[in-house]
């Protein structure tokens, strides 16, 4: 960990805020001395109370791209929808810089700031702490812009909305909690460790206090698809392998083609971006574990066991769809029936207790990026909603859409720095 590293505070050139509490008028000055503390226990060898971890894998934070969209994708997940409560453009623009500076941190396996620990006792800390001692997990931090903050007369974006960037029809079954659906920003956080992720968006929440709240969350576990073909493909709920023909991390071809927005796609600031759909995905697991295997094997048009598509022996054997039935899962998804467009998926599975009735609420948070939602999504989601035999099994309950812009190119770059330049 380099000294530029270390040294870096949470709101760029921002003091950190214990320099900035203390007691009446020698307070300035006390929280000033205090934070001199804290940095030079930072720049010590064994880096003090301002290292969250100390080794492990870590995923570059700076390119392109942002992490976490293409990046093989970790076991664990913390999704969270924010409302900015600000009305100040401003304050939002500070929250994005400190919240960049912040991801950089603990994306390096760093603690936010100061550290947990060591700084004025008298001040809260400037990172929560329990993530001290954790690896960095490949944790990685991924934000979106929803419709909602473009609204005219917020921050002065309403002429900066992509097109691309639609309001998501209401699709034939969808029953869309208000309250688990939409958002001004979106913070997705995956880690190979729970509590690596849950401690980044506490303390992304804990930053953007008085300026943005969060508005829904989704824990999520057992990912439902892979970016590492060469991996085991991950089987999701109701036990069948998910994301077969999902694209690859590393095929550059496709991902510039089905992902990543391209020059004269829309707006320049989305250039190198892509756009995100997040939906909350109820599975009726009870009425699933009563079905036979073979009409669980026809809603798939996959077998159970290999996940070979129906008449092969191997799961990435090139299927032939018409030997599944007309409503059968992949059928209906595959890029064949839908003019040849593809979407990279980062789905997972999830399990929040029961629903008052005995039965489990589980089922998939389905994460999907592309290059162009109305050419992607939109148009499968429309197929599969109104044909798809899996539609007994499972109903739509959240929703959200969001603008992913591109990464960060260095530490002077922050999150939307060209949408707000």
């Amino acid at each position: 960990m380099s000294d530029e590293t270390r040294e870096a505070p949470v709101g760029g050139t921002a003091p950190s805020r214990r320099a900035l509490l203390g007691w009446g008028g020698a307070g300035l000055a006390l929280g000033a001395a205090a934070a001199g503390v804290g940095v030079a226990a930072a720049r010590s060898g064994d880096d003090g109370p301002a290292t969250a971890a100390d080794g492990g894998a870590a995923v570059p934070f700076h390119g392109a791209h942002q992490a976490g969209i293409a990046t093989a994708v970790q076991d664990r997940l913390h999704f969270a929808a924010f409302d900015v409560t600000t009305e100040d453009r401003a304050e939002l623009v500070a929250l994005l810089k400190e919240w960049t500076r912040a991801a950089e941190r603990m994306t390096a396996g760093h603690a936010v700031g100061d550290g947990a620990y060591g700084g004025l006792p008298e001040a809260p800390p400037d990172d929560t702490g329990e993530a001290l001692g954790l690896k960095p997990s490949r944790l990685t931090l991924t934000i979106g812009f929803g419709p909602s903050l473009f609204a005219k007369g917020r921050f002065g974006l309403d002429g900066r909305r992509p097109e691309a960037l639609v309001d998501l029809p209401k699709f034939p079954g969808d029953n869309l909690d208000k309250a688990r659906s939409g958002g001004d920003l979106c913070v997705q956080a995956c880690a190979d460790d729970p509590q690596v992720a849950v401690h980044a968006i506490r303390n992304l929440a804990r930053i953007g206090m008085g300026r943005a709240a969060i508005r829904w969350s989704q824990l999520g576990f057992g990912k439902t698809s892979s970016t590492t073909p060469d991996a085991q493909t991950p089987r999701n709920m109701l036990g069948f392998k998910d994301g077969t023909r999902n694209i690859s991390g590393t095929d550059t071809a496709a991902l510039g083609k089905h992902v990543w927005v391209g020059p004269g796609d829309g707006p320049k600031w989305m250039t190198g971006g892509s756009y995100l759909v997040a939906r909350r995905i109820r599975m009726h697991i009870e009425t699933w574990d009563r079905a036979s295997l073979q009409e669980q094997e026809d809603v798939f048009g996959r077998d159970k066991g290999e996940g070979a598509p129906v008449g092969k022996a191997k799961e990435r054997d090139e299927p032939f769809l018409k030997a599944m039935l007309p409503t059968a899962h992949v059928r209906l998804a595959h890029p064949d029936s839908n003019g040849g467009a593809m979407i990279l998926r980062r789905g997972y599975s999830f399990t929040d207790g029961t629903d008052g009735l005995g039965r489990l609420d589980a089922g998939l948070f389905f994460l999907a990026y592309q290059r162009d939602t109305r050419k992607a999504f939109v148009p499968l989601q429309r197929r599969l909603a109104a044909h798809d035999a899996l539609n007994e099994y499972i109903q739509h309950v959240g929703s959200a859409h969001f603008a992913v812009p591109p990464g960060v190119r260095d530490k002077d770059d922050w999150w939307g720095r060209a949408l707000f330049s």
